[in-house]
């Protein structure tokens, strides 16, 4: 689903995210459902950590923080992000991204389009009955493609595998904590550079969320009016730790908190980030999401896999 460019506060550019996938020939083919659904669970779009299902849809996201430059004066960084993810099958899923950026430094400013990042993600297994999904991927991102005084020079291809567990098959006595799930994903980022240009990094990341809608319909309908009724209050959790150069070892991240709404045809998004450490900055920043799905909207056309 979204695999959407991701603001990296530690760094001196906005950094990349978008999907992808590996595999063919994988035992277990399953049917997907629109969206990362399986079970009575649906796992929403999250902003930072890509939900672990397929789909035919189009995000649009904004992000502003003020993070560290490479000198160590606070820039400023207002992002504005799209992703398209269009089936192939049902399973099988391309997806185009970037991301325009502007930065205000007290050294200067730039701005303009980042990397181009292409991919696909192959949905691999799901078990209704313990509302479990994972897939593979594997992102690419085009290094050149974007503006040089945004855009990396070299390429980073991050094979990743996405999971999502639901806790409804808990017993009917532990109800209140059915409406939980957690998503998350892991793969290595490495770079055609050398490793004090391009550091390979390891990103992993996970969510922690509380499925209102799942409480209202699956355990006691207490009777929520809209809007109330569609929210999923969500944290993140982005991390990426260097693996080579002289940042090995060295992790940076965020802590997001925030909300979803959802219904049938889309969602909206608002979170804070918040650093976890002094090397990713010490500025919380904001993240909105905009979110459509094609594959509800247009199932006869335009959201149905192409094969």
């Amino acid at each position: 689903m979204r695999n959407a460019l991701r603001h990296n506060a530690a760094s001196s550019r906005a950094a990349f995210i978008t999907a992808a996938t590996l595999t063919a020939g994988l035992g277990y083919l399953p049917a997907a459902s629109a969206h990362a659904v399986v079970g009575d669970r649906v796992f929403p779009v999250t902003l930072t950590v890509d939900d672990p299902g397929v789909g035919d849809e189009a995000n649009v996201q904004f992000g502003h923080i003020a993070s560290p430059d490479s000198n160590g004066d606070n820039m400023n960084v207002n992002t504005v992000s799209y992703e398209y993810d269009k089936l192939i099958t049902r399973n099988l899923q391309f997806s185009v991204a970037s991301q325009y950026v502007n930065q205000n430094a007290p050294s200067g400013s730039a701005k303009g389009w980042d990397n181009l990042t292409v991919g696909a993600k192959y949905l691999v297994y799901t078990n209704a009955r313990h509302e479990f999904m994972a897939s593979v991927g594997l992102m690419a991102q085009i290094g050149g493609t974007g503006a040089k005084p945004i855009a990396n020079s070299f390429s980073t291809f991050t094979p990743t595998v996405y999971f999502g567990k639901g806790f409804g098959d808990l017993p009917a006595s532990f109800g209140l904590l059915r409406p939980f799930a957690i998503t998350g994903q892991v793969g290595p980022n490495i770079t055609t550079a050398s490793s004090d240009t391009g550091p390979n990094s390891l990103g992993w990341a996970f969510t922690l969320q509380y499925s209102i809608p799942y409480l209202q319909n699956q355990v006691k309908d207490l009777g929520l009016p809209e809007p109330f009724n569609s929210l999923i209050p969500v944290v993140e959790f982005p991390m990426s730790t260097c693996t080579a150069g002289a940042c090995a070892g060295q992790t940076t991240g965020y802590v997001n908190p925030g909300l979803i709404w959802l219904n049938r045809y889309g969602q909206l998004g608002i979170e804070a980030q918040i650093p976890v450490n002094r090397a990713t900055g010490t500025h919380v920043g904001v993240l909105l999401q905009a979110h459509v799905y094609f594959d509800d909207i247009f199932p006869n056309s335009m959201g149905k896999p192409l094969f």
